[in-house]
């Protein structure tokens, strides 16, 4: 049912770089939820966030014409403060994973490449029109559920290469939870750099300022570095020590400096809650 409200006007104010892969949009879409559900009274309601959730999703996925998953908005609406959220996508079902990073003398790193994307332009359609064959291919439901000797079964490279992501990718997120939840998030870098690689290699989804920022982080003394976002721009995120961030930043703008790259925007962030009502 709608809501509505003659005269409304909707004011939006945040701090979230646009276009640069951190979840601008989702972050917009719950924010527009949540007013909805408070003039609908029900902004107290657990269960309703997520309905929002899905409603979001489809506002991506039907009206803006990004054919996106659901982990921004899930991230966005429940999303716990000092914690990772597990997403298990086939049914939505979320676990908060503390992070413990302050404790471990950690911070992430945020690096906006300031090189502007979108995926409304077709290239993350195609990734996922990708790996939507390849488990037609292998005759599965769902691509997550292949091994990696069913990847190796597809005869295109394309799409073995896409699926060869997904399944490893899976792979990696289990194991930085099982690392974080026996409070060893410091041996995660690994982990995020394998993340990188199959992003670039197998999912080609990174871009030069991406592999630029990267790579200068990991040599400047990050444990472990990764784009974010849908890619081909956007941003990265490092794992560092707090005493090594201002010599990781100062690296990584020199290098981009040197290519003749954009200066990025370089931040440090700690894991905040989700989406609230306002006081």
């Amino acid at each position: 049912a709608g809501i509505e409200v003659p005269g409304l006007d909707l004011a939006v104010s945040s701090d979230v770089p646009l276009g640069a892969g951190l979840s601008s949009s989702a972050s917009l879409e719950a924010a527009v939820a949540l007013a909805a559900a408070e003039l609908a009274g029900r902004a107290d309601d657990p269960e309703l966030r997520h309905l929002l959730i899905q409603a979001a999703i489809r506002a991506e996925n039907e009206v803006v014409g990004a054919g996106t998953g659901g982990m921004d908005q899930t991230v966005a609406l429940l999303a716990e403060e000092g914690s990772a959220l597990l997403i298990h996508t086939r049914d939505f079902r979320t676990e908060p994973v503390q992070l413990g990073l302050a404790e471990a003398g950690l911070e992430l790193m945020v690096i906006d490449t300031r090189v502007k994307h979108t995926l409304a332009d077709g290239q993350y359609a195609k990734r996922r029109a990708d790996c939507d064959a390849a488990a037609r291919e292998l005759g599965l439901e769902w691509l997550s559920d292949a091994t990696p000797a069913d990847v190796e079964r597809l005869t295109d490279p394309r799409l073995r290469a896409r699926a060869r992501h997904v399944v490893t990718e899976n792979q990696r997120v289990d194991a930085v939870v099982e690392l974080v939840r026996a409070g060893r998030v410091a041996e995660i870098g690994p982990l995020l750099d394998g993340s990188h690689a199959s992003l670039r290699d197998d999912f080609e989804v990174s871009a030069v300022e991406l592999d630029v920022v990267v790579e200068a982080a990991r040599e400047a003394g990050a444990l472990g570095a990764r784009m974010v976002g849908g890619g081909f721009g956007g941003s990265a995120i490092a794992l560092i020590r707090s005493t090594d961030a201002a010599a990781v930043g100062k690296a990584v703008v020199a290098a981009c400096h040197e290519r003749g790259l954009t200066e990025p925007g370089i931040l440090t962030v700690t894991s905040g809650p989700a989406a609230r009502r306002l006081p």
